[in-house]
């Protein structure tokens, strides 16, 4: 679904941004902005050269909306409408996935859908002018489609506040509830994105694929299950050319050079 509402880039680094690039909606989640994410998120995990993933706003007050409240009201059966749902959902499960690290620079209002996004990502850096929050309760809907990624990142006396009140949150707010990772000044979001996409591109890449997926599929497991799918993992590991590079390295007080196998 070619669309020019989310531009996509990769640098000699492998590190890949994603840019939400609609602002005469203020990045609303239209179905054709989430066919561009989930397309560029797509190509960035099929793309061998790609290391890091960047999600980002070209608008400089806002991150993104939330959903296009049209949607609701709109005279449709309510059958598609559930089915216009399926693209939060397949974008939430690719970012999951991806097999690479990905970080998101929240700038400007992270709103309602759009928090779930950033929620996806593994990392968020927020400018100090950034907000969050879930306002669907004030006009009568509620966050369904991004609640299990609220409970999965946000204690749950916090993530009911968030939830039942819909009120929005200070990027501090934010800090202190574990929402994002990290809160610099504006002018300091771009850097410090930067350096930390940078950082994450610099791992080898077979290994960072075997984390995260160790990360996302043992979050849920009953502990004696998730240490030995663990103990698996850590077997795999041992089997790559790259962990002996990387351990060789280390010896030899050089920097390592990872071949992804």
């Amino acid at each position: 679904m070619p669309t020019d509402k989310v531009l996509y880039d990769v640098d000699s680094n492998g590190i890949a941004t994603i840019t939400l690039h609609d602002p005469d909606t203020r990045n609303a989640l239209s179905a054709e902005l989430l066919g561009g994410l989930i397309e560029s998120f797509t190509r960035a995990r099929d793309e061998d050269e790609v290391r890091c993933v960047v999600l980002r706003s070209s608008h400089e007050r806002t991150f993104s909306s939330g959903a296009n409240l049209g949607g609701f009201a709109a005279e449709m059966a309510l059958v598609h409408k559930h089915f216009a749902g399926e693209r939060f959902v397949a974008l939430f499960k690719l970012i999951g996935e991806l097999g690479k690290p990905t970080i998101c620079a929240a700038r400007g209002h992270v709103l309602a859908g759009a928090l779930g996004i950033a929620l996806a990502c593994d990392l968020i850096v927020a400018s100090e002018q950034a907000s969050f929050g879930t306002p669907e309760i004030n006009i009568g809907a509620f966050p369904f489609m991004i609640m299990a990624l609220i409970y999965r990142n946000v204690p749950r006396k916090r993530a009911n506040e968030l939830l039942l009140l819909g009120e929005r949150w200070s990027a501090a707010q934010a800090l202190e509830a574990g929402i994002v990772n990290r809160v610099v000044a504006d002018g300091e979001l771009d850097q410090t994105v930067a350096d930390w996409a940078g950082k994450l591109a610099a791992k080898s890449p077979v290994i960072m694929r075997l984390g995260k997926e160790a990360m996302r599929r043992q979050l849920d497991m009953p502990l004696d299950d998730a240490l030995d799918y663990l103990r698996a993992q850590l077997s795999l590991a041992q089997s790559t050319e790259d962990i002996a590079e990387g351990v060789g390295a280390f010896f030899e007080k050089r920097d390592p050079v990872w071949k992804g196998r």
